[in-house]
C-alpha cells in the first residue's frame, strides 16, 4: 500500500471508528463483538480501499460494517448459538459524576427499554432505524449502506417505525411518552 493510501486509511479510522463501533454495538448488543467487528470492518476496508473510488466513504464503511456483522451472525447461526440476545444490555456503562443521578438512571432505563424493543425488530429494520435516527444518515446514504432503492428506504423506514411503535404500545408505552420521539 502506498503512503497516500495509508494516510487515507488512518484518517478514515480516526473519523469513523467510533461511529462504526456504536453502530455495531447497537446491532450486536456486545461491546466485545462490536470491537472485533469494527476491526474487521477496517481490515476489509484496507483490502478493498484501492478498488473504492466513489465519494460517499461514510455510507460505504457502514455497509462494510453491516456486512461484517451479518457474516458473523451467519457463522453463529450455523453453530446454532445466538449470543446477541443473551449478551444484550450487559454493557460496561459507567455513571457520570455530573448531573442528577436520578435523571441519568431514568434515562438509562428508557434507553435499555428502547434497545430491548429494537432487539425484537428484524435486522434490516434495526439497521435502517439506527442509521437514520442515531447516525442521521440521509436517504441517499442509507441507500448506499444497505443496497436499497430510495423507495425501499422510505418504505422500510416507515415499516420499521410502525413496527417499533406497535412493540412500544404492547409494552405499555403511551403515545404521549417521549421515549419514541
Amino acid at each position: 500500500m502506498d503512503f497516500g493510501r495509508k494516510n487515507e486509511l488512518d484518517q478514515l479510522y480516526r473519523e469513523y471508528a467510533k461511529p462504526l463501533y456504536y453502530f455495531l454495538l447497537k446491532m450486536s448488543g456486545s461491546s466485545h463483538l462490536a470491537e472485533d467487528l469494527t476491526q474487521e470492518t477496517f481490515v476489509r476496508a484496507t483490502v478493498s480501499l484501492s478498488f473504492y473510488d466513489q465519494g460517499d466513504v461514510r455510507g460505504w464503511l457502514f455497509k462494510v460494517a453491516r456486512n461484517a456483522y451479518l457474516d458473523e451472525w451467519r457463522r453463529r447461526q450455523r453453530r446454532r448459538w445466538i449470543p446477541f440476545v443473551s449478551t444484550l444490555l450487559q454493557g460496561d456503562d459507567m455513571i457520570s459524576p455530573y448531573g442528577m443521578p436520578e435523571e441519568e438512571l431514568i434515562q438509562e432505563e428508557e434507553n435499555k427499554d428502547l434497545v430491548r424493543l429494537l432487539s425484537y425488530l428484524p435486522e434490516q429494520y434495526r439497521s435502517i432505524l439506527y442509521l437514520r435516527e442515531y447516525e442521521s444518515f440521509s436517504y441517499v446514504e442509507i441507500q448506499e449502506a444497505l443496497d436499497l432503492t430510495e423507495n425501499q428506504v422510505k418504505v422500510n423506514l416507515h415499516r420499521a417505525r410502525k413496527k417499533l411503535a406497535e412493540l412500544a404500545s404492547r409494552k405499555g408505552w403511551g403515545e404521549k411518552d417521549d421515549r419514541m420521539e
